[in-house]
């Protein structure tokens, strides 16, 4: 992997990575700050504590990882046992406790943490650094939004470690106080999450000198989609789709260090990707489409389920059928009808039956606020779907309605006046986005218009691909360039 960290500037703080691969979230979030990088077998960090750089290394043999969360507080335990190449020897046992609080009507997490046991032991030839104090909070906020969770947290600690130099009348006692300061941020969503972060330590030892190291980290795992072309000329299809996950890490140290040692240190990882194959469309009405591409993926994935061959793009695109795609695209959780006598059985919609084929897509999405009738009562399943009510949904899925001006604003589109005030904030931040756009010949939104099957798709795919990819440039690459 391209070692591109040491060119750009960073922002953010560093987790220990050792958790990546648990899902992110307040209940969940890292709280280590070593710059570590792990992948399924190998794990490595770098140690300044000596006045020189040290890499130690282990693997999964070596590290042993428990979490626990039971009513409201959650448990983790980490136990690690590191060597470096010139001998020396890191032993460390930490276990953290965090209160993980649910604020369920308004879709957030908080997970504030104190540290409960912790121990460690650096070993480096006659010297032992042992620790003799440590002190440690952290706190992550989580916002749930339908599409994609996003977080924010920080991590402060103090460590005192205590060592000796010298031997017999010349032996001295020394300690060394290491003070951090971290900040994360980060989202996960159903194709991907990244957490960047930044550690900043100050390491102040008792003759009065001091070293100073900067940990950038960043986390991400993806999945990425792509066409495979069938090379057998003769076979029943051309090609078809498939989803690769991958995760990667990248860290980077920069140090000046009380010695006079100053430097980078990189490491990076990246973990076995996986593959999946995905079924095959045959639809014979999208010969030369321009939306053909966008059409055949999202059948691939699942987000269409036409039981047809012909996919009719230029037709309306019905405002059921486009809730229930949203919904697949961004793995919306449903629940499962469970047949008991307290059951309900009124539909979220009168215009709705519960009866319906992905019909709990429908209620998710209401209970979501992904989606509102036309009125309060009826949501008009066949109605054709306009621009406007598009871009509302988009918004609302990604949580992002407060990215939009105080109200009272009014957009570039010369058709302004004809936005509908539900849509407003929804239109600007899609723009913005790049979600949708409006007409570049007479500047027109068209907010009214309906959208055809082939138009939807085509948004519905970018709109994937902002969730795959330009979520993870924003979080690694805009941050680590621009902060």
């Amino acid at each position: 992997m391209p070692k591109y960290i040491s060119k750009v500037v960073l922002a953010f703080l560093v987790v220990f990575v050792i958790v990546a691969n648990i899902p992110v979230d307040a209940s969940a979030a890292s709280t280590e700050t070593t710059g570590a990088v792990k992948n399924e077998y190998t794990y490595e960090e770098a140690v300044f504590i000596t006045g020189t750089p040290i890499v130690f290394k282990g693997t999964s043999k070596d590290i042993k990882i428990t979490q626990k969360e039971s009513k409201g507080k959650l448990t983790e335990t980490y136990s690690l046992k590191l060597t470096a190449s010139n001998g020396a020897t890191l032993t460390r046992s930490i276990a953290y406790e965090s209160d993980v609080v649910d604020y369920a009507t308004i879709g957030q997490k908080t997970s504030n943490g104190v540290v409960k046991k912790y121990s460690e032991k650096i070993a480096v030839g006659n010297i032992t650094y042992n620790l003799l104090d440590f002190q440690f909070s952290q706190g992550t906020v989580t916002d749930n939004r339908a599409a994609s969770d996003y977080f924010s947290g920080n991590v402060i600690s103090r460590k005192t470690y205590t060592y000796q130099t010298g031997t017999g009348k010349n032996a001295k006692k020394n300690t060394v106080t290491v003070d951090t300061d971290s900040r994360h941020v980060g989202y996960e969503n159903f194709w991907g999450a990244t957490e960047t972060q930044i550690t900043e330590s100050i390491y102040t030892y008792s003759d009065g000198t001091t070293s100073h190291v900067k940990n950038r980290l960043s986390t991400s795992k993806s999945r990425v989609i792509n066409y495979e072309e069938n090379p057998a000329s003769l076979a029943s299809f051309d090609g078809g789709y498939a989803v690769v996950s991958e995760k990667d890490v990248i860290s980077e140290y920069t140090y000046n260090l009380a010695s006079g040692a100053k430097g980078t240190v990189d490491l990076d990882t990246e973990y076995m990707p996986t593959i999946e194959r995905l079924i095959i469309p045959k639809f014979r009405d999208l010969t030369n489409h321009y939306a053909k591409d966008a059409i055949d993926k999202l059948y691939s994935l699942g987000i269409y389920t036409d039981a047809s061959n012909f996919f009719s793009p230029n037709t309306p695109m019905k405002r059921f059928d486009f809730t229930i795609a949203i919904g697949k695209a961004v793995d919306l959780r449903v629940m499962e009808e469970k047949t008991s006598k307290k059951t309900t059985t009124t539909s979220v919609f009168k215009d709705v039956k519960r009866t319906v084929k992905d019909y709990p897509y429908i209620e998710s999405a209401v209970n979501k606020g992904i989606i509102k009738g036309v009125t309060s009562e009826y949501f008009k399943p066949d109605n054709a779907l306009t621009r406007a009510q598009a871009a509302a949904i988009f918004v609302r899925a990604l949580g992002l309605e407060n990215k939009a001006p105080d109200p009272g604003y009014i957009t570039k589109f010369v058709d302004d006046a004809q936005i509908p005030n539900y849509s407003r904030d929804g239109i600007y931040i899609v723009n913005e986005l790049g979600l949708m756009t409006g007409d570049p010949v007479t500047g027109r939104f068209n907010p009214n218009q309906p959208l055809t099957r082939a138009q939807a798709s085509v948004m519905l795919d970018r709109f994937l691909n902002y969730l795959e990819n330009d979520l993870k440039q924003n979080y690694r690459d805009d941050v680590l360039f621009f902060n």
